[in-house]
């Protein structure tokens, strides 16, 4: 992204901080970025826990995926209260019922040769078994299509929260929504990452920057009145989050681009 920000500077002749986001705090970049999508992730679990009469203190927690997103929504977790049960990586999963030391994993074992199966204190799982392991809240943070026909009846959770972009297929969704189980959809749970790089957009076209408190208290605010503005769209129209997240998302451009007039 310095890259992109740079070549274009140097074909307009000054400096244009904003065409592009990602970019390192020291060329513009934001406080907060790097852990923003997975602090999102887990402001709209705290808000659907607190929606089921659940507490995240003490729940128990699944997280599939320990990349960027995956791996800051399990520390975070932990640091509300929550028992990290079981995560997986690319290589494979790991599972204790008493729970896991997540910001060791992150430490030793993350992006390391052998991952998290490396830690010795935890049974080992696949991908596909740490889905259907018994939790409160899983956390798909991995990559597309997990939770399919094929297994969604065997998910065990109370909460999904999708970290990763499309975990859950269409048929998975139906399965899920008949067994009572809420699923936060990706298009508000995720949206974290895209938050805050608006607001390193901001602070470039000021040319004024936040501290990181101020990054994540922003962004915390931003995500919760998401979260009930899509919770209300739910109940209004007696349907799913994310049919009621859609509904927003056409509903706002379908109005400004009524309200533009004629020229779009």
């Amino acid at each position: 992204m310095a890259w992109i920000m740079d070549t274009y500077s140097m074909m307009k002749g000054y400096t244009v901080p904003g065409v592009v986001t990602g970019k390192p705090t020291d060329l513009g970049g934001s406080e907060g970025r790097t852990e923003a999508t997975g602090r999102g992730v887990i402001v709209s679990l705290e808000e659907a826990a607190l929606s089921r009469g659940m507490s995240l203190g003490g729940a128990k927690v699944v997280v599939q995926g320990f990349g960027n997103v995956g791996a800051t929504a399990a520390k975070i977790a932990e640091e509300a209260g929550a028992t990290v049960v079981g995560v997986s990586d690319a290589v494979g999963g790991i599972y204790n019922p008493d729970g896991l030391p997540i910001r060791d994993l992150i430490n030793r074992y993350s992006g390391k040769e052998g991952g998290i199966r490396e830690y010795k204190e935890a049974q080992q799982v696949s991908n596909a078994e740490l889905l259907e392991l018994p939790c409160d809240i899983l956390i798909p943070a991995a990559i597309a299509a997990q939770i399919t026909g094929e297994n969604a009846d065997r998910i065990k959770a109370k909460i999904i929260v999708e970290g990763a972009n499309g975990p859950t297929t269409p048929e998975a969704d139906q399965i899920l929504s008949d067994k009572g189980i809420l699923i936060v959809p990706d298009i508000l749970a995720n949206a974290g990452g895209v938050v805050v790089s608006y607001f390193e957009w901001v602070q470039d076209l000021q040319n004024f920057f936040w501290e990181e408190n101020q990054v994540n208290e922003r962004l915390t605010k931003i995500m919760r009145h998401s979260y009930h503005a899509v919770d209300a769209m739910m109940k209004q129209h007696k349907t799913d989050m994310r049919t009621a997240a859609l509904i927003i998302g056409v509903k706002r451009v379908a109005d400004a681009t009524v309200r533009r007039g004629i020229f779009p």
